[in-house]
């Protein structure tokens, strides 16, 4: 959709430069502004879409939720990363009134920009699936499908969950590699926090 609004606005643009005549020295800086435009725009999968896919025919609710300063220590504590919100939201898919999995997208930064990542998590408390929905840095720094498999079926309670440890490091994208495991452990925390005792 926002390839869609960006496209228009500077085929708008561009179609004024025209009928201005001046096509001959706008027309190259155009072009450029428009192809980096797109290359800064590195959204892969709308959310919608990977709810669906990773738990179909489940019926996803929204919980947001505000965690107490109790909580926030808890999930600190548990991952050794710092939690810099109180208000967080989680996706609670169900199949016959029967939670199947949860879901919490968590945007951090990698090196001076964020990505966005998509934790599933099982209703055992197990990664079900890391994807990245978003990504700003350099796609050369990004991480391949196969390196977020890595991830499935590992919990806090089992697994270190720590990079060069049972986690292997991206030649390259260290940075990339450290945000998303560490993080992978904040999620985790935040999960046992609110839902793991619930079991």
């Amino acid at each position: 959709m926002k390839l869609v609004v960006m496209y228009a606005d500077c085929v708008i643009v561009f179609t004024k430069c025209v009928r201005m005549r001046k096509c001959s020295t706008c027309a190259v800086p155009f072009l450029v502004f428009f192809l980096l435009s797109l290359a800064s725009t590195r959204e892969f999968e709308r959310l919608d879409n990977a709810l669906k896919r990773l738990f179909p025919g489940a019926q996803v609710e929204v919980k947001n939720i505000t965690l107490s300063p109790e909580q926030v220590r808890q999930i600190n504590s548990m991952s050794g990363v710092k939690l810099n919100t109180r208000l967080v939201s989680w996706y609670v898919a169900k199949k016959n009134n029967a939670v199947v999995g949860y879901v919490y997208v968590d945007i951090h930064r990698v090196r001076t920009h964020p990505e966005t990542v998509l934790y599933a998590i099982s209703p055992e408390g197990r990664i079900v699936a890391v994807e990245v929905l978003a990504f700003k840095e350099p796609l050369e720094y990004m991480p391949s499908p196969e390196w977020l498999k890595g991830f499935e079926g590992k919990s806090l309670d089992k697994d270190q969950i720590r990079l060069r440890r049972d986690i292997p490091n991206i030649t390259g994208a260290t940075l990339t590699a450290k945000a998303i495991t560490d993080n992978t452990r904040k999620v985790l925390a935040m999960w046992q926090v609110l839902f793991g005792e619930r079991r």
